[in-house]
This record gives C-alpha cells, structure tokens and sequence, in this order.
C-alpha cells in the first residue's frame, strides 16, 4: 500500500472513530500532499512515496518550530498540542538511524570530503545527508559534523 492511501485510510479510520486531533492532523497532511500534486502537475500520477515524505518532515518541522517558541512564550498547552500533533506525523516517517550509525556516515563523508576544519562544514553535511537519505534529522547531524570537527 502507498503511503498517501494509507494516509487517507488511517484518517478516515480516525475520523469514524472521533478521534478529532489524529483525524484533523491527516486531513490537514492529506490536504497538503493534494496541494503538492496540483503545484507539480503529478495530479493523475500522484506522488512518489519520498515526496510524502518530504511533505511529512516538512509538517514535523513546523510542529518542532512551534513547540519550540510556545514552550519559550509559557504557552505550555499548546506546546502540548503540537506534541501530540508531531507524534502522529512521525508515525508515517522512516525510522531515524542511531547516533552511532550518524557518527560513522559522518566520518566516512569528512575522509571523502578530506575536510580539516569547520570550513568545510556544508560540505561534510552536504555529503552526509545524501548518505543518510533522511534518516537523520539535520540538527542532529550537525551536531555530529560539530562535535568531531571540533576534536
């Protein structure tokens, strides 16, 4: 099964069974997935799978960005809420790869890339992150990139 019909079955799933937070989240990504279709003319072959996924990050992203300032503004029951909101999408996200594992990739991309110094940073991360084909969240690789750079 795609993702965007598991998507579409796991919201109406949601919503015959009131579970209005699940079901408004999927609604609100299958909207987006639909919105994304439309904007690169894939309207009759619909999205790859890495596509709803890059689609879903994106969504997780907004979420992480506005636990981050509604914690920092004391507005703790909305932080709540996008928390909730967050662990439904990391739910259709692949699995993230251990740090040990990121720390190894990144010492492969620093031997490949011959990087010395922090200079050489967006390079070391460019390379990573193909490695890694989003198994990782960004922050997280940085501060691997960072930690051994700085060794």
């Amino acid at each position: 099964m795609q993702l965007k019909d598991k998507i579409q079955n796991d919201m109406i799933s949601a919503l015959k069974e009131r579970k209005e937070i699940e079901g408004s989240v999927l609604k609100m990504l299958r909207a987006s997935v639909i919105n994304a279709e439309i904007k690169q003319n894939k309207k009759d072959e619909g999205l790859t799978d890495d596509e709803i996924i890059k689609i879903i990050k994106s969504e997780a992203k907004k979420r992480n960005d506005a636990i981050e300032a509604y914690t920092k503004g004391g507005r703790n029951e909305l932080a709540q809420k996008e928390k909730e909101e967050l662990a439904i999408l990391k739910a259709y996200l692949p699995k993230e790869l251990p740090d040990e594992e990121i720390e190894k990739i990144v010492k492969e991309a620093i031997i490949e890339t011959k990087a010395e110094s922090m200079e050489e940073f967006g390079n070391i991360m460019k390379e990573a992150m193909i490695k890694l084909k989003g198994q990782a969240d960004g922050k997280r690789v940085s501060g691997v990139v960072k930690r051994l750079l700085g060794e």
